[in-house]
């Protein structure tokens, strides 16, 4: 049988070192945040002049021009950050990595950090990963399709409908070859058809092609001039050969990712769903590039603005 070769392929290894030797000292990690913050050299980020000076030992770069100052962590995902930029850079490595994803707990015992550190850290760059994904439109063909999180409650009602469940919104572009190319898994407050309109208007670009199931609240991608074509077989056997002909992917990803949740996170918080989706969507929709998923990420962080702990801690915006 012959090797997946997006799943064989070569990471950035820790074994030999290549990480290490990259990312080792704080040092490293500093020019490599500095390059990709400002790849042609330090721009104030208040009047954009290019003249300054490095003040020390803060290493807060000074313009000439309005006198502002700035830190290289500054006016980003990182700001204010009191760990060192090597376990920022080590946390990004565990995340990237890690298939079925890296608890908080388990984060702070490989960081040597406590939990409440590592819960900010790993919240602060599942953000990023939600909003670098977002500015990334599916296109082209995606299969759509409702999901729930939630687990059944004794007395209540099952199923759709049930109000300890969280209505998800599943789909996945396809290439011209059939073949998965990026993910997107949302939250939504209901399954109705202005909710899915206003998620389409923001993660579907138009005249897009989505194949759905039939289910009414899908007819609102008109609205959103998105091609809607519904695939719908009444008989088992009819069933069987439809989802694996037009849903097989997206239902696929949907199994995936449950079963990620499931196994990596023993608590997790509804409130909080959005960004968990948003770090598996992520690894998937950088599959092919997983050695270079680490600067990926960095750079997701660098254009993320800061997020302080009380806005951390709200619940995370749907969609």
């Amino acid at each position: 049988m012959a090797k997946n070769l997006i799943q064989f392929q070569k990471g950035l290894s820790i074994h030999k070192f290549k990480f290490m030797r990259l990312y080792g000292t704080e040092e490293q990690c500093y020019q490599r945040l500095f390059n990709i913050r400002w790849p042609n050299g330090y721009i104030c980020p208040n009047c954009h002049s290019t003249h300054h000076c490095q003040l020390q030992p803060r290493a807060l770069y000074q313009c000439h021009s309005c006198h502002q100052q700035t830190s290289i962590t500054s006016g980003t995902l990182l700001s204010n950050t009191k760990l060192p930029l090597t376990v920022w850079f080590l946390a990004i490595y565990l995340l990237t990595q890690a298939k079925n994803g890296v608890s908080a707990l388990e984060l702070s015992r490989h960081l040597g950090i406590s939990y409440n550190a590592s819960w900010r850290l790993k919240h602060k760059l599942m953000q990023a990963m939600k909003e670098n994904d977002d500015k990334q439109p599916l296109d082209y063909i995606i299969q759509l399709d409702d999901a729930y999180w939630g687990g059944r409650t004794k007395g209540q009602k099952r199923g759709r409908g049930s109000p300890k469940k969280t209505p998800l919104v599943a789909a996945v572009a396809l290439n011209e070859d059939y073949h998965p190319v990026y993910m997107r898994m949302s939250v939504v407050k209901r399954l109705e058809k202005a909710e899915i309109t206003k998620w389409a208007r923001k993660h579907v670009a138009p005249k897009t092609l989505a194949i759905s199931d039939g289910l009414s609240c899908f007819d609102g991608l008109v609205k959103a001039d998105i091609y809607h074509e519904v695939e719908t077989k009444s008989t088992a056997e009819d069933l069987e050969e439809l989802q694996d002909k037009y849903f097989h992917w997206v239902d696929t990803m949907l199994s995936n990712v449950k079963n990620s949740l499931h196994g990596t996170y023993h608590a997790l918080r509804k409130k909080h769903l959005p960004r968990y989706l948003a770090e598996f969507c992520f690894r998937f929709n950088h599959r092919y590039r997983l050695e270079k998923m680490v600067s990926a990420l960095l750079r997701a962080a660098v254009e993320a603005p800061p997020m302080p702990d009380r806005l951390l801690r709200l619940a995370e915006s749907r969609w």
